[in-house]
């Protein structure tokens, strides 16, 4: 019976499976800050779109600077909720891009190990039938005619 295969690069290959996974947990975090993002944009569009239905044309001079001074608030509010959004795309797909290229190495890896693992037991099957054979040659006595 042949011993147990041992894989040479195996803290290597625990290595890439622990940055595979850091990685995935990155992707989770640019994933999950994208998305509040885009509820402020949202709420933040809402809120434009309900001060802007308001009717405006009544209201005194006060009340009408005071309209425009938020209206100009909420825009400038919204732009820069917009770029940050557009910051956070960059960074989820950075992350996903990682995320995949620590998925390939980990892939390449464990490739690796299961070709020599397949070679090893091939070479191990090989010897054992070679000592079968010997032993079956040793053993064999002709009868003699």
């Amino acid at each position: 019976m042949p011993k147990p295969f041992h894989f040479k690069l195996e803290k290597v290959l625990d290595f890439r499976k622990q940055a595979e996974e850091q990685a995935r947990q990155a992707l989770a975090d640019a994933q999950r800050l994208h998305l509040e993002q885009e509820e402020v944009v949202s709420s933040v569009k809402r809120k434009l779109a309900e001060h802007q239905a308001k009717e405006y044309e009544k209201l005194s001079a006060a009340d009408l600077w005071l309209w425009r001074q938020y209206n100009e608030a909420l825009k400038s509010d919204l732009t820069t909720a917009e770029n940050r959004l557009k910051q956070l795309a960059l960074n989820l797909q950075k992350a996903r891009m990682i995320a995949v290229e620590k998925s390939k190495e980990r892939k390449l890896l464990e490739k690796l190990k299961e070709n020599q693992a397949e070679k090893y037991y091939e070479e191990e099957s090989l010897k054992e039938q070679k000592e079968y054979d010997e032993m079956a040659t040793i053993r064999f006595k002709p009868k003699d005619i």
